[in-house]
């Protein structure tokens, strides 16, 4: 099949060489298939153009022994004036898709264009209200957006501050921090010093600090002795 194909088609010219294999032969026989398949529809579709052709020509043959008969009119015994009307009417006919030339076919296409017509302006009047609050949608969004960039930019500015901020108060603490190790062993070496020149521990800064905490304490108990001691001072002294 795919040999008596590739005949047809190169006629009298040779026939090109090419691999023979399980492939090339099952692309060639769809290809055979398609093409058969391609002519047939065109056949089809030729007889039937000439069918509608003899038919039409049956019928305007009709058409004009009738004008012939009941007028006395034809195509050739037509003003310029008249064929002119004749080429409008049967214009209007064809773009109206109207299966004859009757008023009532005119009055019910044009009804339907009508129809037609009403219902895709609604359509385009509801896509332009639809259009209409897309816009609003997207002007709204878009202002969104560019506040939303100001208050990012702004809050970038303040996390540059405060990291700024940070970075000196880590800076500051890790300096009271070393200054406060380097006091440390400079008050145990001077301590340490003072123990070996026989210095009394009591007057050391841990003793002092012991000491003051103590005071602070008995202070605190003295206060509400005071107050009723003070309460007995107002009595009349007894002679």
């Amino acid at each position: 099949k795919v040999t008596l194909w590739l005949k047809k088609i190169y006629g009298n010219r040779p026939i090109p060489q090419y691999e023979v294999n399980a492939r090339t032969v099952d692309i060639l026989y769809e290809l055979a298939e398609y093409n058969e398949a391609r002519d047939s529809d065109v056949s089809l579709l030729i007889e039937d153009m000439k069918q509608k052709a003899t038919e039409y020509e049956a019928e305007a043959n009709y058409l004009q022994g009738l004008l012939a008969e009941s007028l006395d009119l034809s195509l050739s015994s037509l003003s310029s004036e008249g064929t002119s009307c004749l080429n409008v009417l049967v214009s209007s006919a064809m773009t109206l898709e109207t299966k004859d030339t009757s008023l009532a076919s005119f009055f019910c296409a044009i009804n339907d264009m009508t129809s037609e017509l009403y219902a895709t302006e609604s359509k385009n009047r509801e896509m332009e209200l639809e259009l209409s609050n897309i816009r609003k949608k997207l002007t709204a969004a878009l202002m969104l957006e560019k506040r939303l960039e100001k208050d990012l930019k702004k809050t970038e500015e303040l996390l540059e501050v405060e990291k700024a901020k940070a970075d000196s108060r880590s800076q500051n603490l890790k300096f009271l921090k070393d200054k406060s190790e380097d006091l440390k062993v400079r008050i145990k070496v001077a301590e340490e010093q003072l123990a070996a020149t026989g210095l009394d521990q009591s007057l050391t800064h841990e003793s002092l600090v012991s000491l003051s905490e103590k005071l602070a304490a008995l202070q605190e108990e003295i206060v509400p002795l005071k107050k009723k001691l003070e309460s007995y001072l107002d009595l009349t002294p007894v002679i």
